[in-house]
């Protein structure tokens, strides 16, 4: 069974790193370009799990989270914050909002493969 994966961030580039990263892997990598369309996205995918940046136009990464976990349907989707930020705070108060995890830019491939099978069991 293939795991799908919800990718949202305002950068391209990033966008398909994250999915030239993980579709080898054997995941189906959905993308979305800001917050916005990211939360859209749910209304016709499930992912089994959300990566997001925080800084972003529109929505940003907090505001995903929080999004996702008022939602019936993906309250428990796991939500990692892949981003340049490294401020304890910031960690924090995305682990307040409801994130799983935390992976800083720029990461290798390999090791977002790890997080993302270790945080999805």
């Amino acid at each position: 069974m293939t795991r799908m994966v919800l990718a949202i961030d305002d950068s391209r580039t990033m966008r398909e790193l994250i999915a030239a990263s993980l579709v080898p892997a054997g995941y189906d990598v959905h993308v979305a370009q800001d917050g916005e369309d990211g939360v859209a996205a749910l209304e016709t995918i499930t992912p089994d799990i959300i990566l997001t940046d925080i800084n972003m136009p529109r929505l940003d990464g907090f505001g995903v989270i929080a999004a996702v976990r008022r939602s019936d349907a993906h309250r428990a989707t796991p939500v990692l914050v892949i981003t340049t930020e490294s401020a304890p705070e910031l960690k924090a108060r995305a682990r307040a909002a409801g994130a799983t995890g935390w992976i800083v830019k720029p990461f290798e491939a390999d090791a977002l493969v790890a997080a993302v099978r270790r945080v999805m069991g």
